[in-house]
Order: C-alpha cells, then structure tokens, then sequence
C-alpha cells in the first residue's frame, strides 16, 4: 500500500461513471487507498459495493454530502502525507499522471499541486485553455484550483481546517486561494471530464460564476449563498 497517498472521491448519482473512474485508476499504479464519500440516491451505492468486493483496489466508502462535507467526512480517514481530491467524474486515462504530480509535489515541497483539463468529447476546450491562462496568471498573487484534482500535503490541507462547510459553491476555489503561490503548481499533465457542466448550466452561466468566485475571492459570505449550482 502507497504510504505517501490518499485518493478522496466525493460522488453523488455518478452510476457506472465512477466505476470507470476507478478502474482507470488501476492503470496508475498508484497502490493506495481510495475513501468514496458517497450520498447517491440512485443504484451508485450498490454499484460501488460491488466493485469494491470484486476488484483488488483498497476501497472505502463512507458517508458523502455537498462536496465540502464529503472531502472534509473522507479527509478525517487519510494518514498519509498527501491527499488527493478527485472528482468521481475526472478520468485520469494517461497512465503514472497521479504517480508523476505525486513526485512533482514531494520534490517541490508544495502544498498543492493540480493539473490541466479538457472535455472528453472536446467540446468546450476553449473554455479550460482559457481557465488555465488566467489561472497561471491569478496564481503569481492568489492561486485556485478546480476541485476535480486537487493533490494537498495533508498537513496544510488539516492546518487550512479543510474545505469550508459553510461553502455551498466554489469552495475548492476559495481553499486553494488560500495556498501561497510558492507553494502550488499547475503541473503540466491532463485529465478528462464529460462536458455535460457547460452543457447543463451552459458556458456563459459557468464563465460568470468563475468571474464572481474571483471577485469575491476575498469575501466569505459570497462563497455560502445558494446560487442553485446543485439544482
């Protein structure tokens, strides 16, 4: 077993999704444990026991919530000296990316290292690259980080006390502004994710929750108001 690694997957309704989530993991040869805080209401739940008992992953599930509460239920487990947060619809497909950002954080003695994004299907990629330039500017002052991959040191992730509970959007955002920008990395490797998010709520409603979350960066109430993301 990893004794550097925690994997933390919050999920919620992901059915088959997040087995294949999980299966990919296999080809990373990370060999550490994965804690899944689930509060599906549908046949996920059943689905994830039964992968559980017949793969040879050390997987554990335990109670989930909104996102903040689900990371922060699961985080309280992790013993080893880093955490990753990853979403239960973030598909890690080039093999040793966990292992390769793993070892980029421990040489680099960062506190939080995350990754680059695009669609599984290419649509709205313009979108991500366009992300990733204000996010490599932003991150010279304020760094954030998209809540999909997230590697912490444990450590400063449990000195931060976690994501905010009271946060009911963008609450990887405003933990990971709390980093300092020597201390994070956007690592120059990519993960996938279905682009049912710009599809759903659309581009510009996505675009306009990212630009507030910035605006506000420094507000804490902003981040605890229900602006319906969940709906």
């Amino acid at each position: 077993m990893n004794k550097n690694l925690t994997i933390v997957i919050p999920c919620k309704n992901e059915g088959s999704g997040v087995v294949d989530v999980l299966r990919l993991l296999i080809r990373q040869r990370t060999d550490c444990q994965i804690i899944i805080a689930d509060s599906s209401t549908d046949n996920t739940f059943n689905l994830l026991h039964n992968y559980r008992n017949k793969s040879h992953q050390s997987v554990r599930i335990v109670e989930g919530g909104l996102p903040a509460v689900a990371r922060n239920r699961a985080a309280k487990l992790v013993t080893t000296p880093y955490v990753l947060f990853l979403d239960a619809d973030i598909f890690v497909q080039k093999p040793n990316t966990i292992n390769d950002c793993l070892k980029h954080a421990i040489e680099g003695d960062y506190d939080l290292v995350t990754c680059k994004f695009r669609t599984l299907d290419g649509k709205f990629n313009w979108v991500y690259k366009a992300f990733g330039l204000i996010q490599w500017i932003s991150s010279k002052t304020k760094p954030f980080a998209i809540g999909g991959f997230m590697l912490f040191k444990t450590e400063t992730f449990n000195k931060l006390n976690g994501f905010d509970e009271q946060d009911k959007i963008a609450e990887d955002y405003h933990l990971s502004s709390k980093i300092s920008p020597k201390k994070f990395k956007v690592f120059n490797r990519y993960v996938h994710t279905p682009s049912r998010r710009f599809a759903k709520k659309g581009v510009w409603y996505m675009i306009k929750l990212a630009w507030k979350s910035w605006i506000n960066r420094n507000n804490d109430e902003w981040f605890r108001q229900d602006y319906k993301y969940w709906d």
